[in-house]
């Protein structure tokens, strides 16, 4: 999952947004030094967020169309155009408009300035200015989501061409997407209850 899942999985609660949307950018074990609980609990949540989608047999399915291509960067693929199929969704998924929880998001990050990585510091006037969370809805957006990905990749990862192949199997990326976001709807939700410093569902 990328950006836009990991923000609603948490659910609304501010805190664990903000340790969810940094959790890629957060390295190591020991994280009570420095942050407090329930942004802890957001980067645990990403991570294991990330965990059960990577062993998913129905994001397999996704991941495997692109393998013979894009070999293990199929997986941030996949990612990528799970958002899509959320944001162009989002109205079935979500009270809020899509711009609205957008805003709402960029404000909150940016409230939580003085915890963020660095990385995440010099990334958010751009995701802010391009408004990415929004235009993931377009295969426009998508296509420069990914290329944005594969100019900051060592390694000729081919990611820039990804939505080709998008559009060439649309239904079928679709389709996968349909069925597993429910699962992990409900699994994040079980998450949620079973880790009291997250807050009550």
């Amino acid at each position: 999952m990328n950006f836009l899942a990991h923000l609603y999985l948490s659910r609304n609660r501010t805190k664990i947004m903000v340790g969810n949307f940094i959790g890629d950018f957060v390295k190591g074990r020991t994280l009570n030094d420095r942050y407090e609980p329930e942004i802890v609990a957001g980067i645990e949540m990403h991570r294991a967020i990330d965990h059960f989608t990577d062993h998913h047999p129905m994001v397999a399915q996704s991941k495997d169309r692109l393998r013979p291509k894009y070999r293990h960067y199929s997986g941030v693929i996949v990612d990528v155009f799970y958002d899509h199929f959320l944001a162009r969704n989002w109205n079935q998924y979500h009270d809020q408009l899509l711009p609205d929880f957008a805003r709402g998001t960029y404000a909150l990050i940016q409230e939580h300035n003085a915890i963020l990585p660095n990385e995440v510091r010099q990334m958010l006037p751009y995701m802010i200015q391009g408004n990415w969370l929004v235009n993931y809805a377009q295969v426009e957006g998508i296509n420069r989501a990914l290329s944005g990905m594969a100019s900051r990749t060592p390694y000729k990862s081919l990611m820039e061409e990804a939505t080709v192949d998008l559009e060439e199997s649309y239904e079928e990326f679709k389709k996968e997407f349909g069925t597993f976001f429910p699962i992990l709807q409900q699994w994040a939700d079980q998450w949620l209850m079973e880790h009291p410093e997250a807050g009550v569902l």
